[in-house]
């Protein structure tokens, strides 16, 4: 096995080289809808290569116009990257050529400037064609967001609002999984996880109460 790429062992804050790629389609339907024909969904799946955060999105179609969208979302909560990793798919080549187009506009007085312009300056990189070994790390995330929906719903058909709520949940159950042990202790118990990057501890962890202003001695249910 050959060293890790740069990406993967540089320390940076998360989401700051992302790799991303497609999975689907999924089947939905409207609200208090029985029959008919079902839409189609596509999630988009974000991942750090650092801290192996992973952020979910979903997509209503392969357009680059919706992955740009898509990549808006993205940039709202987490911040713009400086690298972007994906496969040769014509979905990311045809993003990465509006994306191309930006540095005109910003030059350019006679022309409006678009709301996307934070994404000027990302680095995007292809992974060579027919070699989905580059991308492993993201393909792993789909497969580990594929095993969770599967187990769920099976084929269910969900709504809209349903699917949302399932891929968030879905990305917290993944950003709290164990990486490594935080103490070689063999009675700490602690693990390292992406949601440490985030938040400082595993997302889905129940918070903890305050002790600081609590005197020595007394019991916390409060009784004597």
């Amino acid at each position: 096995m050959t060293n890790l790429p740069t990406e993967r062992v540089k320390p940076t804050y998360a989401y700051n080289v992302t790799g991303i790629d497609f999975c689907g389609p999924f089947y939905i339907k409207f609200k208090n809808q029985r029959k008919g024909v079902f839409n189609k969904i596509y999630v988009a799946v974000y991942v750090c290569l650092c801290s192996k955060d992973i952020h979910l999105d979903f997509e209503t179609d392969l357009t680059g116009e919706a992955f740009i969208a898509s990549l808006k979302r993205f940039f709202g909560r987490t911040g713009i990257c400086a690298k972007i990793m994906t496969d040769n798919a014509k979905t990311f080549i045809s993003a990465n050529i509006e994306i191309k187009k930006l540095p005109k506009l910003v030059y350019s007085p006679d022309e409006t400037l678009c709301n996307y312009l934070t994404a000027q300056g990302i680095e995007w990189k292809f992974i060579p064609p027919k070699s989905p070994n580059f991308g492993g790390i993201w393909e792993a995330g789909v497969k580990s967001f594929k095993f969770h929906l599967k187990r769920v719903f099976g084929k269910q058909i969900l709504s809209l609002e349903e699917f949302v709520i399932i891929i968030a949940e879905i990305e917290d159950v993944l950003n709290s999984r164990p990486l490594t042990p935080l103490s070689s202790d063999f009675d700490n118990f602690e693990v390292l996880t992406p949601g440490h990057f985030l938040i400082g501890k595993p997302v889905t962890a129940l918070p903890e109460p305050e002790l600081i202003d609590i005197k020595e001695g007394r019991p916390l249910n409060g009784k004597k």
